[in-house]
């Protein structure tokens, strides 16, 4: 090895004994464990000119000895849309439904008690009036609570987008000839968690597939669904994303601390650190992109603020776990059979998961004209017919 290199690594694992310190000491400062989930939701009434949207979610405190309290819980709501929302008004409520005390008639909410272990519910409903509320995608509902216990008082949020139109499945989708297949972008509503990617297959691609045909789904929305997103305000960067992300190009999601810690807490700072550190020295003797061979598959996938369609732009979107199984359940429930892609503009095409059977190089021949778009098409389903 050469003198040069060796500086390069005695500086590298100087940083690395350093950084790691910081970042125990991060990981050390544990937040009351109460979580809401994403919950149940449905549109109860879907007037020309009035909506009512109601969830009912449920708080979980996960610790097995600390009682949480919940002194506060609002709601806002975002609504996207394809047109203007002038003159549209929409009015959310929050009403408390524990087992052991009733809500209050003046919507107040009183400070609550989780015990150790236990749950509660809460129900939310959101009232909106206008004229052609037809024109409505969805609803962002941002529910703030603040956790209160043995760590302090703790604001969290959990957010859910929860889908107002949608595309019926009756409009047959228009192929786009590839040379070795048609592709046949199809439109769906904006995904959530609230959704199951096989349900959406069987939903908006079985009235449409052919014995042969082949369906493959982008990974950010099978991410979305699977809730593999977060947004930077719970982020919280430690010594490691600081410094790591200074030597990405501006491009790269992780070149910022809080794309960079989103790796950092699926992978761990050891592993960032001697991924970063090994592939500086790589670097030194022309060999590029170490860095994403060790630091792991998630570092390719990761897609920073304005990676993805509103109202995901406003999130860190991770990499899909598990895809494999995905692809499975697809072909055991609609016969069809099913890959995980992560194309772009660029004729990239990169393959997360397949099928058993399906070709590599046709699949990559079909999709590196990217037909499902990077921008809001809203088309995270290609399904592929062979020519």
């Amino acid at each position: 090895m050469s003198s040069l290199a060796i500086v390069v690594a005695a500086g590298v694992l100087f940083l690395a004994i350093g950084g790691l310190a910081l970042e125990l000491q991060y990981r050390l400062r544990t937040s009351n464990k109460l979580d809401l989930t994403v919950g149940e939701w449905h549109l109860a009434i879907a007037e020309s000119n009035y909506y009512l949207l109601v969830g009912e979610m449920e708080f979980c405190n996960e610790t097995d000895r600390f009682e949480i309290m919940l002194p506060s819980v609002e709601a806002n709501v975002k609504l996207l849309s394809d047109r203007s929302l002038d003159g549209i008004t929409h009015k959310t409520k929050i009403i408390p439904a524990h087992k052991d005390a009733p809500a209050r008639a003046d919507d107040y909410w009183f400070g609550y008690i989780v015990k150790a272990g236990k749950t509660t519910k809460i129900k939310v409903s959101v009232e909106i009036h206008g004229e052609q509320l037809s024109n409505l995608q969805s609803a962002w509902v941002q529910i703030h609570y603040v956790t209160y216990g043995p760590f302090g008082r703790i604001p969290k949020v959990r957010h859910i987008v929860v889908p107002l139109q949608f595309p019926t499945s009756d409009t047959k989708p228009k192929p786009r000839n590839v040379g070795v297949a048609n592709v046949f972008p199809i439109r769906t509503h904006i995904l959530s968690p609230i959704d199951d990617p096989v349900e959406v297959v069987k939903r908006y691609t079985l009235p449409h597939a052919e014995k042969g045909d082949i369906i493959t789904i982008g990974e950010t929305p099978v991410a979305i669904m699977q809730g593999r997103f977060r947004h930077p305000s719970e982020v919280k960067p430690g010594w490691v994303a600081k410094r790591v992300c200074l030597s990405f190009l501006p491009t790269s999601s992780l070149a910022t601390a809080c794309g960079m810690q989103a790796l950092v807490d699926i992978v761990g700072p050891l592993r960032v650190l001697a991924a970063f550190g090994i592939g500086a020295i790589a670097k030194i003797f022309g060999k590029k992109g170490v860095f994403y061979q060790l630091a792991g598959e998630q570092a390719r996938l990761i897609d920073d603020v304005t990676g993805t369609l509103p109202p995901y732009d406003q999130f860190i979107v991770l990499g899909p776990e598990n895809p494999q199984a995905v692809v499975d359940r697809i072909q055991q429930e609609t016969g069809l059979a099913a890959a995980i892609v992560d194309a772009n503009d660029l004729k990239a095409v990169k393959i997360l998961a397949a099928t058993p059977g399906i070709s590599p190089a046709f699949l990559e021949e079909s999709l590196k004209s990217n037909p499902a778009g990077n921008a809001d098409e809203r088309t995270p389903l290609v399904l592929i017919r062979p020519i």
